[in-house]
């Protein structure tokens, strides 16, 4: 992909009279950025740069659909082949154990958090990096945007990733996109103890076929998963982490509550009184049900 993008790039300039440092100036690189990139004997464009390229050739959106090609090419076949799938889900459900899912994450919170990747290897790496998941997430926003149902760990809501200002802005994230239809968020919390999902993050993938794959990723790895019984497995513990988690309502008053940094405010219901919420829950469907499902504990009043 990095070959054809660098080819395409080459044809546009000369179909433009354009000489490589005359494109190196509109495009505010050095000559030589434009020969590695053409011969494919430097680093990959990064997406800036390849609508800087896109522009100056008026390539018609042309290099910028090509440039999401030319990034998943540095990844591993299994991440290249999980990327694909999800650009494709009708419907997305992840656990979360450590961090905010890249598809809601703020700027800033995906900035700190890829910083400190044990392959990033420049600051030009890392800011295409943090380009690539903000375009991932406009699919949010899409016509055909998926459903997209998360379960957050508690730690997820708790670990001030960034600083506590960007946290904040994290956590505003949250509720704001936990209002919005086809979204849904809950939390599991520290009380629920053990369970057979800990120590990674596991995401179902619903392709528009009915099929449904599964991505686990720890720390250093990942796993994709396309053998139906393993699948079913992944999805049974899934629907049991979403039914031990706190109704959308509650989980919310618990984000709302560590944002305004009150750890006593979230009442969280007991044991007996999670389980026959799960349990309405659980005979519910469509996420729109689900995410006004649940009765608040007692005591407890919506925060501002």
């Amino acid at each position: 992909m990095a070959a054809l993008f660098g080819s395409r790039v080459r044809r546009l300039r000369l179909a433009a009279g354009l000489t490589q440092a005359q494109l190196g100036l509109l495009t505010h690189v050095v000559s030589s950025r434009i020969t590695q990139i053409e011969r494919l004997s430097g680093a990959r464009p990064t997406l800036p740069l390849a609508r800087a390229l896109d522009a100056a050739l008026c390539a018609d959106e042309l290099l910028v659909e090509l440039w999401p090609h030319v990034y998943r090419e540095t990844f591993p076949d299994w991440s290249r082949k999980f990327m694909e799938y999800a650009e494709r889900a009708v419907v997305v459900r992840e656990y979360s154990a450590h961090l905010v899912p890249g598809l809601l994450q703020t700027e800033a919170y995906a900035r700190a958090v890829l910083r400190v990747g044990r392959t990033l290897s420049s600051a030009e790496q890392l800011e295409e990096r943090v380009a690539a998941r903000m375009e991932r997430q406009k699919r949010l926003a899409a016509p055909d945007r998926p459903e997209l149902c998360v379960v957050l760990d508690e730690a997820v809501i708790r670990r001030a990733v960034g600083g506590s200002a960007v946290m904040r802005e994290q956590l505003d994230r949250l509720l704001i996109a936990a209002a919005e239809d086809r979204i849904t968020v809950q939390v599991l919390p520290f009380d629920q103890g053990e369970h057979d999902v800990m120590g990674g993050s596991l995401t179902l993938l619903t392709m528009p076929d009915g099929s449904v794959n599964a991505y686990t990723e720890g720390a250093h790895y990942g796993q994709l998963v396309e053998e139906p019984d393993e699948v079913t497995r992944f999805t049974l513990s899934y629907d049991r982490l979403r039914a031990a988690a706190l109704p959308p309502l509650m989980s919310l008053d618990m984000i709302r509550s560590v944002r305004g940094d009150d750890h006593r405010g979230a009442q969280v219901p007991s044991r007996s009184e999670r389980r026959r919420l799960a349990q309405e829950q659980l005979q519910q469907s469509g996420g729109r049900q689900l995410r006004g499902g649940g009765r608040r504990p007692p005591g407890s009043r919506p925060r501002p």
